[in-house]
């Protein structure tokens, strides 16, 4: 089996990885290091969320930079916060034993004067978000003419966040750059375009196919009506005691509601989502990441860029309308070589799609009986047992209290004993589950079953009516109204960071728009009549920094395009 010294890195940097407990690299690191050494060659890598991408390119860049050189040379680009923070620790951890080469993270909902004190400096390496670079090339603090090699990090997930003109302006503003690396878990079209348009004969690398499933995580469902999904919910966590899991919501509102609701009932959750402040998201994740949580719901869009070693369980509380999605969500588990579960929780009518999703991660997801009150009282029952026969009792002055102990219980026999002990734990728990009822959907006759088949199908179909093509033409006659909106670039906002803002404000899908054409001070977006309320509804009046958010139709008495 090879070792990360037979690959040809730096001894240095054999030191620390065997400090790491890293002696075997994986697939992707085993195949992209010794291509990457060059630092000529550009390169695509196509792996799955987890095995092991940031050593993949971050062990070359700190083989080949020059140490002695005190300004940047590796530019590595990211989706989100936690993911560029997440690659600064360990590119810190990587350079141990390596003086004068200095690593930042720049990325937005900090100090810029901060980051720019830290750039100023000296660094070779640069970590970033796409926003918060852009807003540092254009203060002209940070001078991207020498950068070497540029490392497109989570590509595809850049991509779906709307940061494609970002990324192309990045790189054109990277001219002497000698290699270019891209690393993603899924190929779609957009990226394949950047990368004729912006790398030079690629070297392409896929380990295991694409759009296919962790092997190393297992795919469960379970059908159940929808006004029984958040029982459902309930009754898989009591089911599986040890869980460390993500639930994943589509909307925010979701994830506040059910976050509460499951609080209200004793569980350690809580929510991530749009609203949340960079101080609030960093308490929930501290507190995530300490186990402090054993729950964490949250969006698609807060989740971007979450690196947490250990999560057992992935849920989808509701199916994503992307199948690239669904292979992020499960990718949070099963990390490493762990072992992870990944559960969906279906309603009868959403069998067409999720039978799609299983299709093209060519994985085979395993359905499940949703567990009866009896099933899980008696998961949770010898899940205690075994905490109490396992709990550490060397260490307390225990002996002291052992005839006192044999004193109070001489008249009580050791079977009442253990069925005090269960009283007291899960009385009420039994009383919850006493008369619970069944959650499954049964089998009715053939006929019934294939007019709920012919159902599901037509309200799919209805559903991708109702969310449109994305590659049709938007105007406004064709079913779309234009808004105004007085907020545009001046106000700090790119096209991503804008595009994600209205969205999250108003809980719709990236699908009802056209159309946006951002100005100076005001914008205007194309948006489905059926859609235009809500928006508007959701941030006229609203507060952005202070400013009062107005919003109306822009063709009916709103200021015009240029205005």
């Amino acid at each position: 089996m090879t070792t990360f010294e037979a690959l040809g890195i730096d001894a240095r940097l054999i030191q620390a990885t065997d400090e790491l407990g890293y002696v075997n690299p994986t697939a992707i690191q085993e195949q992209a290091i010794p291509l990457l050494l060059s630092g000529t060659q550009d390169f695509i890598g196509l792996a799955q969320t987890g095995t092991g991408k940031t050593a993949a390119f971050g062990l070359p860049l700190l083989h080949i930079i020059d140490a002695a050189a005190r300004y940047p040379q590796a530019l590595v680009v990211c989706p989100t916060r936690e993911l560029c923070l997440q690659i600064v620790k360990e590119i810190e951890l990587f350079k141990k034993y390596m003086t004068g080469v200095s690593v930042v993270a720049v990325y937005g909902g900090a100090s810029i004067g901060l980051q720019i004190r830290d750039l100023k400096r000296g660094v070779q390496i640069v970590v970033a978000t796409p926003g918060r670079l852009i807003d540092l090339i254009e203060r002209k603090a940070i001078n991207l003419e020498q950068i070497k090699y540029v490392v497109l990090d989570e590509a595809d997930e850049m991509l779906n966040m709307g940061f494609q003109d970002d990324i192309e302006f990045i790189l054109k503003n990277t001219p002497q750059r000698e290699s270019t690396w891209l690393f993603s878990a899924t190929m779609p079209p957009e990226i394949r375009k950047v990368s004729k348009r912006y790398m030079k004969d690629p070297k392409e690398v896929t380990v295991g196919k694409m759009n296919t499933a962790n092997k190393s995580i297992d795919h469960q469902y379970y059908v159940t009506t929808a006004q029984h999904r958040y029982e459902t919910l309930k009754r898989i966590i009591d089911f599986n005691p040890g869980i460390y899991g993500i639930i994943f919501t589509r909307t925010k509102l979701d994830a506040q509601e059910i976050s509460e609701r499951l609080t209200r009932e004793g569980y350690d959750i809580d929510a991530l989502h749009g609203d949340l402040t960079q101080g609030q998201r960093d308490k929930v994740m501290g507190q995530f990441r300490d186990k402090s949580l054993q729950l964490l719901i949250a969006t698609d869009v807060a989740a971007r860029g979450i690196d947490v070693v250990g999560i057992t369980h992935v849920i989808n509380y509701e199916l994503p309308d992307d199948v690239e999605i669904y292979t992020h969500r499960s990718g949070r588990t099963g990390r490493a070589g762990n072992l992870g579960i990944c559960i969906s929780i279906v309603h009868a009518k959403e069998m067409y799609k999720f039978k799609q999703i299983e299709r093209i991660n060519n994985s085979q997801f395993h359905k499940m009986d949703i567990p009866s009150g009896k099933d899980v009282c008696r998961k949770q029952f010898f899940h205690f047992m075994d905490k109490l026969l396992s709990a550490d009792i060397s260490h307390g002055d225990y002996e002291t209290y052992v005839p006192l102990l044999a004193e109070k219980f001489a008249d009580v026999t050791k079977e009442d004993v253990l069925k005090r002990v269960a009283a007291m734990e899960f009385d009420r728990f039994l009383k919850y589950y006493e008369n619970a009822e069944d959650l499954n959907l049964r089998e009715r006759s053939r006929r019934d079953t294939n007019e709920r088949s012919d159902s599901g199908r037509r309200e799919e179909r209805s559903s991708d009516r109702g969310r449109g093509d994305s590659r049709k033409e938007y105007t406004r006659g064709g079913g779309y109204s234009r808004l105004f909106l007085n907020l545009g670039t001046k106000d700090g906002f790119f096209k991503a960071s804008f595009l994600q803002f209205i969205l999250d404000m108003s809980d719709l899908k990236k699908e009802v728009l056209g159309k946006i054409d951002m100005k100076d001070m005001n914008s205007w977006i194309e948006i489905e009549r059926g859609a235009a309320q809500q928006m508007i509804r959701s941030l006229d009046g609203k507060k952005y920094k202070g400013r009062s958010i107005r919003m109306n139709d822009a063709d009916s008495g709103g200021p015009r395009r240029g205005a």
